[in-house]
């Protein structure tokens, strides 16, 4: 039987200065089980079913973490691999920079963990709808992780976006480092 990851060795482990991001996709370590961990659609993260009050200790965690091709969420390091849960998506755009115009603007977004990125084709907006069919946002933070947008950055892209043509009708979206990213399609009353 394997023994239960500690955090408290996982946080040593991660203590370590750095440089960037640590490499955690080379990284192989043995699966050591689950931790009772888990980041809310809002963005917060719990722990043993309570909030996680320590904002570094939150960003320590963050970059570390790691979405494997099977769906699940990891933090790992280079001698442990453990198992934690997501809501939605890891992290949660809370803000949008915006410089230039039109087809030449750059939309930088910035996450509760403090990751900042732009997006372009490499970091892609997309909007998914949930069953009621409001709109869910998100961008690619990097690799398979994605930020949810927060309604209020949402309604900034929305003032931002433009119409265009599409082979079925019409899109709105906003334009990024020359990348077209819709958020909604434009039906016969103009609404998105």
């Amino acid at each position: 039987m394997t023994r239960p990851p500690d955090p408290k060795s996982l946080a040593e482990q991660l203590r370590k200065p750095r440089r960037g991001l640590p490499p955690v996709n080379e990284w192989d370590p043995p699966f050591c089980g689950d931790l009772d961990l888990r980041i809310a659609r809002d963005g917060s993260w719990h722990y043993l079913g309570s909030p996680i009050g320590r904002q570094a200790l939150v960003r320590l965690f963050a970059t570390v973490l790691r979405r494997d091709a099977d769906g699940a969420f990891y933090l790992v390091t280079p001698v442990e691999k453990v198992r934690i849960r997501v809501d939605d998506a890891p992290f949660l755009a809370v803000a949008v920079e915006v410089e230039g115009d039109a087809e030449q603007r750059r939309l930088t977004f910035v996450t509760n963990v403090g990751d900042r990125v732009t997006a372009d084709a490499a970091h892609p907006l997309r909007v998914e709808l949930h069953a009621d069919g409001s709109p869910a946002p998100y961008v690619r933070v990097r690799d398979r992780l994605d930020a949810l947008i927060a309604r209020s950055v949402y309604f900034e892209l929305a003032e931002l976006g433009c119409a265009r043509a599409a082979a079925d009708g019409m899109e709105f979206g906003v334009w990024s480092c020359g990348c077209f990213f819709a958020l909604g399609r434009l039906d016969d009353d103009d609404s998105v």
